[in-house]
């Protein structure tokens, strides 16, 4: 099996956000998101948790409940389908 990029683990994550319909006041748990991950990615979720600060940073995440949960930034959406697209391919 294949080791999964850093890109890709990031594009995961908000694939994840995107099914779940998760949109700015709408969060999810982190610590849920890093578990269902963690079993497809290796690392135990050390990698997704840099991950989400990577994306918090760029501002396509929002963060809320001092971090414990989790959010798409509705105002990047365009930024965010281009994003996983770019990666996808």
């Amino acid at each position: 099996m294949e080791e999964i990029t850093e890109e890709q683990v990031k594009a995961s994550i908000l694939e994840f956000l995107i099914k779940k319909r998760r949109w700015g006041s709408y969060y999810f748990p982190t610590d849920t998101l890093v578990n269902f991950l963690s079993r497809k990615i290796k690392r135990n979720g050390k990698r997704v948790r840099n991950s989400i600060e990577q994306l918090v940073s760029r501002g396509y995440v929002l963060l809320h409940k001092k971090g414990k949960t989790i959010s798409l930034n509705p105002t990047r959406g365009r930024e965010i389908m281009e994003y996983i697209k770019r990666i996808a391919q």
